[in-house]
């Protein structure tokens, strides 16, 4: 197996929340890949770590990892809107460069959560559209799960700061767009969300975010937290001191953080390449073929998948 082992804390998270036995990796991966490999209609990564941050987003559930593969997978197929954004696209280092997206390098212990923060209102959305947004993301997502064994095995904390948000950014967030890319994030990704945390909110923001919770699952229902200005909220579930230096707190910051994500593309630029292959042939799928309609609908509905 190429499988980078876990520090001790995460390995004993691992396998107290995750259901994850040492012993039975070497198994539970052929289990997947001899899987995949009988299936004529997917065609995937089978990188031994791309595989694991599968499993353990699925308690190691083989029915569930399975699922969410093929979910995964023919999303690429169904949805190519979401999926359109090349990796050696300039306007990724645009974005990384307006300090819109970043992953913090700290976490509060050696097995918590990762935190993120996305502040989308610092860009133009005529120049950098939330279709590119959301493509900057997927390009990030692939990476982390391949590389932070936090993100993959504690989850991750989101905030979003809604500071500078005007209409032109939330008019081209439909609620077909925004339901696909739901799908994507909460029932495709094998990432946890831990909590998403929305600050400095806009009047307007009320019906936007009524929006979203009616596009997730009860669980992420519940993780969903509007503090407004009121940062001492935001602080009794994410320390300062975690915070970015523009946030007032230790975590180095935004531009450094910014220029590490841009040498990680760099460094991942023919494994992105590459990755760029990988989808489903729905013509091949035993039984009816997945579109976009059959699975969204006409108004964008999609049966909730209970993922944690």
């Amino acid at each position: 197996m190429s499988i980078r082992p876990l520090t001790p804390e995460l390995a004993e998270k691992a396998q107290k929340e995750l259901n994850e036995d040492p012993k039975r990796i070497p198994s539970d991966l052929e289990h997947i890949k001899d899987w995949l490999a009988k299936q004529p209609h997917i065609y995937a990564r089978t990188d031994d770590q791309w595989l694991i941050a599968f499993l353990r987003g699925c308690k190691y559930s083989l029915e569930r990892t399975k699922e969410k593969l093929d979910l995964y997978y023919t999303l690429r197929t169904i949805t190519p809107e979401l999926h359109t954004f090349r990796h050696d696209n300039p306007k990724f280092y645009e974005f990384m460069d307006s300090g819109a997206y970043v992953l913090m390098p700290k976490t509060e212990t050696p097995d918590s959560t990762r935190l993120a923060i996305m502040r989308t209102g610092v860009v133009d959305p005529e120049r950098i559209t939330m279709m590119d947004v959301f493509g900057v993301m997927l390009i990030i997502q692939k990476i982390v799960m391949m590389e932070d064994d936090n993100s993959v095995v504690s989850g991750i904390q989101i905030i979003l700061d809604l500071e500078g948000i005007t209409l032109a950014h939330m008019l081209q967030m439909t609620p077909n767009l925004l339901k696909k890319m739901s799908v994507q994030s909460q029932d495709a990704v094998p990432l946890r969300m831990k909590g998403a945390h929305y600050i400095n909110c806009p009047p307007t923001f009320e019906k936007f975010i009524n929006l979203m919770r009616s596009m997730l699952n009860e669980k992420n229902k519940k993780r969903l937290y509007v503090h407004g200005k009121n940062y001492d909220a935001l602080y009794e579930h994410i320390p300062k001191h975690l915070m970015p230096a523009e946030y007032g707190g230790d975590g180095g910051s935004v531009r450094e953080i910014a220029e590490y994500w841009k040498a990680k593309r760099r460094q991942y630029s023919s494994w992105l390449e590459e990755d760029m292959k990988y989808k489903t042939d729905e013509s091949k799928r035993p039984g009816k073929p997945k579109t976009a309609e059959s699975m969204f609908g006409i108004e964008g509905s999609f049966r909730q998948l209970e993922f944690d």
